[in-house]
């Protein structure tokens, strides 16, 4: 380590762009590339060549970006609100946006925890960027289990780690709303735990999948100021190559989350394509329900291996165990599976103790199907 960078920073790893490649370059586009809960779908060509205008014709690029963000946020507070199934108030001042959900994540962390006033809490296996980014600001994490049959968070654990964790205190919890990567919604325990929180704990509920699962606590908001949704455009949207995340609170704290963002957060063109897919919300959206029955195939289909276990989902992936009555040894049975998947050309994500598989098209599905299915046929593990 060089003398003058903290010492913390040599004992964990950083988070890589394609999770499931030995390097972090970008996966080959020959592979069929299922290991980041992308979209399946490009942008339709029509949209494409209306943001090609955009730039060419309206876009500035000697000029900053609208740093406010003022006609954006009043647009996802419209589709927030018009994709609720109850009546809402949310505003451009309930919103908040950010490079992708992790830079929002980051200011979370900035304006809680920062300086060794806080400590953060996640349920693993959970989104790592959590503890990531925590730990790059020098912020403790204080980890907790899951329930090994649904996932559930272990509830008595965490009440424990929020009543014992006292230097410093926990201040947040994350939870992701379905879980990723196991892809489980949150339980009518868990949310009852959620509610019971005081409300000097800042409770951050990541919806990212919410479009696959419609199921939301953004009615919520107005009774709980100590509760942030986050949202992102890299799902369902297809915007994952311009980083578009989004935040739902209550006022006070997005006037926060704005003070300590970076100005200029935003490129112009992001956030163009951001206004172009929401105004063709529609159009985007027509894909969900192929993605939602392809998702049931898969289960369906897999479920009838003997050797896997797979739960239910709520979001665009399933996640899948190897039972570990069948193998000596589960871990490292699951690692060569993973990599044997790889080589016949499907990269899924390894997070133990199971395989993360984003549903893609329909013949990428066909395809995973088939090589899942020739891997535990031809592998002796």
């Amino acid at each position: 380590m060089l003398p003058f960078i903290r010492s913390d920073l040599a004992q964990f790893t950083a988070y890589k762009p394609h999770p499931s490649s030995d390097i972090a370059e970008s996966v080959p586009v020959q592979f069929d590339r299922l290991d980041t809960n992308e979209s399946p779908y490009d942008l339709p060509p029509e949209l494409k060549e209306k943001l090609a205008w955009t730039y060419q014709q309206v876009i500035e690029t000697n000029r900053y970006p609208d740093g406010g963000h003022e006609t954006l946020k009043d647009a996802i507070a419209q589709y927030v609100n018009e994709s609720s199934a109850i009546s809402l108030s949310n505003t451009a001042a309930n919103i908040s946006v950010g490079n992708g959900s992790d830079e929002l994540i980051r200011s979370l962390l900035i304006a809680t925890c920062l300086g060794g006033e806080g400590s953060i809490l996640v349920a693993n296996p959970t989104f790592s960027m959590y503890g990531i980014l925590a730990q790059t600001l020098g912020i403790p994490v204080v980890a907790v289990g899951r329930n090994e049959t649904n996932f559930e968070i272990d509830l008595k654990a965490a009440q424990a780690a929020i009543e014992e964790t006292q230097n410093p205190p926990i201040r947040v919890v994350f939870v992701v709303h379905p879980n990723s990567p196991t892809a489980n919604s949150l339980t009518a325990a868990e949310l009852a735990w959620l509610r019971s929180l005081s409300q000097h704990i800042l409770v951050v509920i990541d919806e990212a999948y919410f479009e696959f699962s419609q199921n939301t606590l953004v009615g919520e908001l107005a009774q709980r100021p100590n509760w942030v949704i986050l949202r992102t455009f890299s799902k369902a949207f297809r915007l994952a190559s311009l980083r578009v995340g989004y935040c739902v609170a209550h006022p006070e704290a997005i006037a926060i989350l704005e003070k300590v963002r970076l100005p200029y957060n935003l490129p112009s063109f992001s956030i163009a394509a951001a206004l172009v897919a929401l105004q063709n919300r529609t159009l985007l959206l027509e894909s969900i329900p192929q993605i939602l029955s392809e998702r049931a195939k898969l289960i369906e289909i897999l479920s009838q291996q003997p050797e896997l276990q797979i739960t239910p989902s709520a979001a665009n992936f399933i996640y899948l165990r190897l039972k570990p009555n069948n193998f000596n040894s589960s871990d490292a049975a699951l690692k060569t599976f993973h990599q044997k998947l790889r080589t016949l050309g499907t990269v899924v994500r390894h997070i133990s103790p199971g395989l993360r598989i984003t549903v893609g098209t329909i013949e990428e599905n066909a395809r995973t199907v088939n090589r899942v299915q020739a891997v535990l046929a031809n592998l002796e593990f």
